[in-house]
């Protein structure tokens, strides 16, 4: 951000002048995209909206209005498809380029997005609370399966007709990690839990970000576990792996183990925080989200 000149005291300050000094500080907020998940809708941010425009006066704030409510549901590669149109279009404005803030399961289809879109401009990738390396467990959504347990929805999610179901295609068993391969579902591939042909092109792509913000807590009560948020995961016998003894990092399957080595990797833990309630909390805007949208 350009730096305002310096003012000396006493001396006159015209309303002009004073006009123009804030519009330069107004100018170099970069614009601020922001993704929703499971059944939230633009009308979800309007608080972090409200956050960002007063903190930083003149940010562009574009909540995508896409797969809002129930469509949320919808197979993730074909939302894909939809928010990369809707990204593109507001990206050819944002020369200076722009920051990306994505909630719950939108922080999947942001990864995707920065996947699979060459040249992009995107500076820091918030995931706020996001299932990034899977789900397993118990939700405050469980209405969605209600005659499934956690033990058995792997039946419904790694057949052909869960696979259509949004959050069946981050569903990542650890006592069926078998199924879950050879699905190849959204999340495998993604992660590079399996081999494909697009991925050193999306590694690549990946890596143009400049910041990684992982955003979580342990009060979370819907991402099971609750540092899938920073990528550690579920081992066969539920124990916890962090994040840096996961397959997909030791190998750098798709480029987190690259950003990490740069120091662009941010980790940030927050306790008392429910699911719903991480994008109007504003200790979490203030602590965790301000100094990266500049």
């Amino acid at each position: 951000m350009m730096k305002t000149p310096q003012i000396i005291r006493g001396s006159p300050v015209s309303p002009l002048l004073l006009l123009l000094l804030t519009g330069v500080c107004i100018d170099g907020y970069k614009p601020v995209i922001i993704v929703h998940g499971v059944l939230d809708g633009p009308k979800q941010f309007k608080i972090l909206t409200h956050f960002i425009t007063k903190e930083h006066p003149g940010t562009e704030v574009h909540v995508i209005d896409l797969y809002d409510g129930l469509k949320s549901f919808e197979p993730l590669w074909k939302q894909v498809e939809g928010f990369k149109k809707s990204f593109n279009s507001i990206m050819k404005h944002a020369n200076d380029g722009a920051h990306l803030l994505c909630f719950s399961q939108g922080g999947l289809l942001c990864r995707a997005l920065l996947s699979v879109i060459p040249d992009h401009n995107v500076h820091s990738f918030i995931a706020l609370s996001s299932p990034l390396a899977g789900q397993y467990g118990a939700t405050d959504y469980d209405w969605v399966f209600p005659k499934y347990t956690t033990k058995e929805i792997f039946r419904l999610c790694y057949s052909w007709l869960g696979q259509k179901i949004s959050v069946c295609e981050y569903w990542n068993d650890p006592h069926h990690r078998d199924r879950y391969l050879k699905q190849k579902s959204f999340l495998a591939k993604l992660n590079g839990d399996i081999p494909h042909s697009h991925m050193k092109a999306w590694r690549k792509n990946f890596l143009l970000i400049k910041k990684l913000v992982l955003i979580g807590g342990p009060d979370d009560g819907v991402i099971t576990p609750w540092q899938s948020s920073h990528f550690g995961f579920y081992d066969s016998n539920e124990q916890i792996v962090g994040m840096r003894n996961q397959k997909s990092y030791k190998n750098d399957t798709f480029g987190l183990k690259i950003l990490d080595a740069r120091g662009d990797v941010e980790t940030c833990v927050h306790s008392g925080v429910e699911h719903v309630h991480w994008h109007s909390n504003h200790t979490v805007f203030r602590t965790c989200i301000q100094k990266w949208l500049i």
